[in-house]
């Protein structure tokens, strides 16, 4: 293939494990989506305006029971705002060029995780995506919000590992979520991600969390990107993703029309 050496390297990293942490290098979109939800917060909570580290202690001002109403009202805002969509993207197109491509289609909505210590009713038990009809050709941009270690973060299950379990996935057949995890729990692999990187995963890996022990709030977001022209699992073009960076001749190709002989 016609790739450069750190193209090569980084394409056989991902094989090999299943995702990249990467420094970004546009850290002012990031900046920008981060100063955007610090904004949404300081407007509905007046007593919030002086705490400058409101995102790790955003469980002080808040109640478990209100947090997925208040999570659901920002995930609207933050995608009524294009801005924020160009941000996000911007922020992970220097590593999507390399892994997925240069003609992408995007979700259509950018999903946000907010979970608060001790809170269990914000958990994403372990799954793979494409267990549930997703495309195998899709990868997943996660981003903090804040500095993600242990149970602040997530947790996945590495490519090797995971191979095995596609081996024998009819094995687990009957099994609950919980005793899958339990099955896997010493194979997982627990992701630290600071502020300032990101992480392109392969959907396809068991990934999930638990609940949050650490002593601050976990702020996260997450976005699936897949090239245009591969294959499309339950959600189809146009419906939970768009096209973003068509080139040229694909519009032109798209749009063309064969000449009438008759």
């Amino acid at each position: 293939m016609y790739l450069t050496k750190n193209e090569n390297k980084l394409s056989e990293d991902f094989i090999r494990d299943g995702f990249l942490i990467l420094k970004v290098n546009q850290i002012e979109s990031l900046n920008f989506i981060r100063g955007y939800i610090e904004g949404l917060i300081y407007e509905k909570i007046s007593s919030a305006k002086n705490n400058k580290n409101i995102l790790n202690e955003f469980h002080r001002y808040i109640k478990i029971k209100e947090i997925n109403n208040f999570r659901l009202d920002f995930i609207n805002s933050l995608n009524s705002e294009s801005e924020i969509r160009y941000s996000y993207f911007d922020v992970a197109k220097f590593i999507l060029n390399d892994i997925v491509g240069n003609e992408l289609a995007m979700q259509t909505k950018i999903n946000l995780s907010i979970q608060l210590p001790k809170d269990k009713s914000s958990l994403l038990p372990v799954h793979a995506d494409t267990w549930a009809g997703d495309s195998p050709y899709e990868v997943v941009i996660w981003i903090p919000l804040v500095d993600c270690y242990k149970t602040k973060s997530m947790f996945i299950l590495p490519q090797q590992k995971a191979q095995k379990i596609t081996e024998n996935f009819k094995n687990l057949s009957g099994q609950t979520a919980k005793d899958f995890y339990n099955n896997i729990e010493n194979d997982l692999e627990w992701l630290s991600i600071p502020f300032g990187h990101i992480m392109i995963f392969n959907q396809s890996l068991p990934h999930g969390n638990v609940v949050n022990i650490e002593k601050e709030t976990r702020w996260s977001m997450n976005c699936r990107f897949k090239s245009v022209f591969s294959p499309y699992g339950d959600k189809k073009l146009g419906e939970f993703f768009e096209p973003i960076t068509l080139r040229a001749a694909s519009r032109l190709g798209m749009s063309y029309k064969y000449p009438k002989i008759k």
